[in-house]
């Protein structure tokens, strides 16, 4: 049977011809081509699957996850018409790429074999696939077709081979040489809008291409341009054969008249010699209109940009304008967000990303991100603090229930549009399926911190309208109705309000100059009528947390840890200033903090906490908190919990913790095949945060890591206690121990070398980041984690998650060996672990 592959001469002739005319920013230019044929894998005698949906959650099995997993990937090569060994139904079938380079079949894999007559560097430009394999090596993927994604792949000599997991649209795969060893690519900028009459001093973010196979060091970013203030900014190290989306600082002077700057961007080598160029044009707007605002996260240190709507112009004796904060829908810009809205005098319209237009669903990074744009705008807006407001549409509906029930005390209002309550509600999540055992109910705890009606308490706090178009076919009007049931019952302050005739994005009906379904006159109606109280006010705190790291206090009351990890935490207590009293009860709490700065004078405090009564406890003057914790099932007045354990500033699991401006650190200390896994997994997983949340990694070598070097900031690392040297400044006293041929938890030990880890532990000489450990105890186990990533949606892990390849005959992806949250002082002993049967390996 002929081979199918690209007769790789002929391309590399096409490209070398045309590369000296491909532009600087093109990855579709001249110089690009596609395979003119590959190999998808298809059911037999069914039309071509769609990809993960077909096969289940990340770790469920599919046809080629055993092929990851034991290596041979990399060489295998199936053949047109050959059905996989053990598994008839799916068949191999050859398919042409069109003149676009995208194969319009659907099918479940694509293989696509590339022949090289020598070593070679070329960007690879893949597009619809939900993973991608180059030579066994997973890389970044482009599930949402955006085109962004330009990755530098090396071509070894003979047969390459390329395999491409179904996304969400048909794959798409081109090829072009990179116009320099370290380049810039012009798609995915992060820039800021300058404002007529107001200087700039901000930040902005391209992506840096090393299509080297050494580390690209050395390099500085400048903006040269028409107002712009010179200056350089240091490209950081960025690892071999990877991108990375780089800040550079944007000083400019105040813009006189509305209209863009057209600038390029330098990279530049060590020496200051020019590497590579890019033209760019930065957006110069009016005082009074929709904007770009870019800032530095603190989440990991990538440039990030909000949507503003600035208030228009007051005079001197109205009121500070207003705060909404507005989640925008899966698929929008948060620019278009802000957009959506007509000018109003008496409120700001600011929109964060979360992280990007399908980001995270307002969970996890999508959290972070809009309570980070919401803080730095209280810090530069000029605003009444009394007046909050939270918004959002579809996805962005979503965020406004979430971050609703998770900051009670933030928000005066809250309206969600055409919004979906939960995942569990709408469309459900990857993995979630009944498992009534001991490990399946401590995974399942880790969603409840996504579950908008088990938290619902908390919108006790605000008021609350919803709105909905009533022949809405995306989200159904029934996910609002659901919300409107809940909040029948408890709650006195809402509305909800259907629109007759209306789907899911609807225009200009309410004629005020923005966008009716988001835009909508009795929505900011309420908002008017309502404020935050001063926590000098509230009488009476009724609170419910999933986990206190990421929500913990509601006016004057904090749960700043809990009895059982990640499971609903409650507390509902009365306070009487002039009495100096609070009295309440509490549900899984193990940890109480009550702050009595609100009490009327600084004297004797008595407070009744589950029928258990202090009498006049002496004010604390200092601290103006009282801190109570469970011993034995009792109360205690005690002191501020320590650092060393866990509590709102650390507490897990393991997604929570990845921030500080965290860092990958991978392994070089173990064989060639175990430092290669490092190196692809860490590379791997920086790509996805960079496709996924915007994210600029800095990832290094486990021998240039020092504690001295990396302060207070959250540490990936990957491989194990063999493997990688930081593992000894870092992890020593774990109770969890990785190394080659087992894995230990607690007093328990599992030996195989097919083990994955995944675990978070507090860095030992830091009182606030993390270590989060991804690895194996062999290159099998270490293969099996490629393909899980913490930088996905919809996911969530425990404290500790240990696993090892299914039986892949019984159609097993995983199987679970140790799932466990760590106790308060971050002990097995003291935590919740649930064990698989037996700690042997089992028979093959």
């Amino acid at each position: 049977m002929q081979k199918k592959t690209l007769v790789w001469c002929n391309f590399v002739t096409l490209l070398c011809v045309a590369c000296g005319a491909l532009a600087q920013e093109s990855a579709a230019g001249g110089g690009s081509a596609s395979p003119q044929s590959g190999l998808l894998l298809t059911t037999r005698g069914e039309p071509g699957g769609g990809g993960r949906r077909g096969f289940g959650p990340p770790g469920a099995a599919d046809p080629l996850s055993g092929k990851v997993v034991d290596g041979t990937l990399a060489r295998f090569e199936p053949k047109d018409g050959q059905s996989l060994e053990g598994a008839d139904r799916w068949v191999w079938k050859s398919v042409a790429f069109n003149s676009e380079g995208v194969v319009e079949e659907r099918g479940s894999w694509l293989y696509v074999p590339v022949d090289s007559e020598k070593p070679q560097i070329l960007i690879l430009n893949a597009s619809g696939q939900g993973e991608t394999y180059v030579n066994g090596e997973p890389r970044g993927t482009d599930i949402y077709g955006t085109g962004f994604v330009h990755l530098p792949v090396l071509l070894h000599e003979g047969t390459n081979r390329l395999f491409f997991r179904a996304g969400r649209g048909a794959f798409k795969v081109r090829f072009y040489p990179p116009p320099s060893p370290v380049s810039l690519h012009g798609q995915d900028l992060t820039l800021p809008d300058l404002v007529v009459g107001q200087p700039l001093d901000s930040w902005g973010a391209a992506v840096v291409v090393n299509a080297t196979p050494q580390p690209a060091t050395g390099f500085t970013l400048s903006l040269r341009g028409p107002g712009l203030i010179g200056g350089t900014s240091p490209v950081p190290t960025i690892i071999p054969l990877t991108v990375r989306k780089v800040g550079f600082a944007i000083r400019a002077e105040a813009p006189a008249a509305e209209g863009k700057i057209e600038a390029t961007l330098e990279l530049r080598k060590a020496d200051g010699a020019l590497c590579h160029s890019l033209p760019l044009s930065l957006e110069v707007v009016g005082p009074t209109r929709h904007r770009k605002v870019t800032f530095v996260s603190d989440i990991d240190g990538s440039v990030q940009y909000f949507g503003l709507r600035p208030a228009t112009a007051a005079g001197p004796d109205d009121p500070a304008p207003a705060i909404v904060l507005s989640c925008h829908g899966a698929g929008v810009e948060a620019q278009g967000q802000a957009g959506a809205y007509g000018p109003k005098s008496w409120f700001h319209i600011v929109a964060p990303t979360n992280r990007r237009p399908y980001g995270y669903d307002w969970e996890d990074f999508g959290r972070m991100d809009a309570m980070e744009v919401l803080s730095i705008a209280q810090h530069t807006l000029k605003y009444d603090p009394s007046r909050v407001y939270l918004t959002g549409h579809s996805m962005g509906g979503h965020g406004a229930w979430h971050l609703g029930v998770t900051y009670p005390d933030r928000f005066a209002a809250v309206a969600p549009s055409a919004g979906w309550p939960s995942r569990s509600s709408y469309g459900g999540r990857r993995g979630e399926s009944a498992d009534d055992s001991s490990m399946g109910a401590l995974l399942a705890r880790c969603r409840k911190g996504g579950d908008t009606a088990a938290l619902s308490a908390n919108l006790k706090q605000h008021a609350v309208y919803i709105l909905h178009g009533g022949s809405d076919d995306n989200v159904p009007p029934g996910q609002a109705r659901t919300m409107a049931e809940v909040l029948e019952k408890f709650h006195h302050d809402w509305i909800f309000h259907e629109e007759p005739g209306m789907g899911h994005w609807w225009g200009g009906e309410a004629d005020d100059g923005g966008t009716a379904c988001v835009d909508w006159p009795e929505m900011f109606d309420l908002f008017a009528r309502h404020a935050l109280p001063p926590d000098s006010a509230i009488r009476r705190v009724e609170f419910v947390t999933a986990n206190p790291g990421v929500s913990s206090r509601c006016h004057w009351l904090a749960i700043e840890a809990q009895t059982h990890d990640q499971d609903l935490s409650k507390a509902d207590v009365s306070a009487w200033p002039n009495k100096r009293r609070f009295k309440g009860t509490t549900e899984n709490v193990d940890v109480l903090r009550l702050d009595v700065g609100c009490l009327a004078a600084q004297e004797p405090i008595d407070v009744e906490l589950d029928g258990q009564t202090f009498a006049a406890i002496s004010y604390p003057a200092g601290t103006k908190s009282l801190w109570f914790a469970k011993k034995d099932g009792e109360w205690l007045l005690t002191e501020k919990q320590g650092p060393a354990r866990k509590g709102p500033h650390r507490y897990g699991p393991v997604k929570d913790e990845l921030k500080h401006r965290f860092l990958f650190v991978y392994g070089t200390r173990g064989t060639p095949e175990e430092n290669a896994w490092a190196l692809a997994k860490a590379r791997f997983d920086a790509e996805t945060f960079w496709y996924r949340g915007n994210g600029s990694v800095e990832i290094v070598q486990d021998v240039v890591f020092s504690p001295s070097r990396f302060p207070d900031r959250t540490v990936i690392l990957y491989g194990n206690a063999d493997t990688n040297s930081a593992w000894t400044v870092l992890l020593a006293e774990s109770p969890v121990q990785v190394r080659r041929g087992q894995v230990r938890v607690g007093d328990r030990t599992f030996p195989g070398e097919d083990l994955s880890t995944l675990f978070v532990r507090p860095r030992p000489d830091s009182d606030i980041a993390s270590v989060v450990v991804v690895g194996g105890s062999g290159p099998v186990g270490m293969r099996a984690i490629y393909p899980v990533s913490v930088f996905v949606s919809a996911v969530r892990y425990p404290d500790c998650l240990i696993t090892r390849p299914g039986n892949a005959a019984q159609s097993r992806g995983s199987e679970n060996v140790a799932v466990g949250f760590f106790g308060n002082d971050w002990s097995v002993a003291k935590g919740e672990f649930a064990f698989a049967d037996r700690e042997e390996s089992p028979s093959p």
